[in-house]
């Protein structure tokens, strides 16, 4: 009897997911799919905007857009991705007139959500003439924290 309650007991607490562990998302847990521009002058048809990836559907829909001129997802670290162990967050600015133009994210978690800083990079000084759209994407661990977009 006693081997039953302990067998219980343990698969509980392992089981439990409690808001310190979700605070302590690492490096490990946060990885660089692609960082880089898009070519296709907006005919990709991708507004400038903040996404939340958590199925295997979407995730083709959005590769198959952004490939839909140039083949973007030849150059990313990873094309397969386990929806059932991770989410996938993508932002992409509006179409620039000119290169030079990129995104940084910074994946800060809390004990009340996950915040996804978005800071936007100008050129400096001179930059290609090419009509350019940045975007970024990356994979974390899935987590019961909601996810909140931060932009300056």
């Amino acid at each position: 009897m006693n081997k039953i309650l302990v067998t219980f007991i343990l698969l509980f607490a392992l089981n439990c997911k409690s808001t310190q562990n979700q605070e302590k998302m690492s490096e490990e847990d946060i990885t660089l799919i692609a960082k880089g521009d898009l070519y296709g002058s907006g005919e990709e048809n991708i507004i400038a905007q903040n996404l939340i990836i958590n199925n295997e559907k979407d995730w083709q829909v959005l590769m198959a857009k952004m490939n839909s001129v140039n083949k973007v997802s030849a150059g990313f670290s990873e094309s397969k991705v386990d929806f059932s162990k991770y989410s996938v967050i993508a932002v992409f600015d509006d179409v620039k007139t000119s290169g030079g133009h990129s995104l940084d994210v910074e994946i800060k978690p809390n004990s009340k959500n996950i915040e996804v800083s978005i800071s936007r990079n100008s050129p400096q000084g001179m930059a290609t003439s090419i009509m350019t759209q940045p975007y970024y994407i990356v994979k974390i661990t899935k987590s019961e924290l909601p996810i909140l977009f931060i932009t300056p």
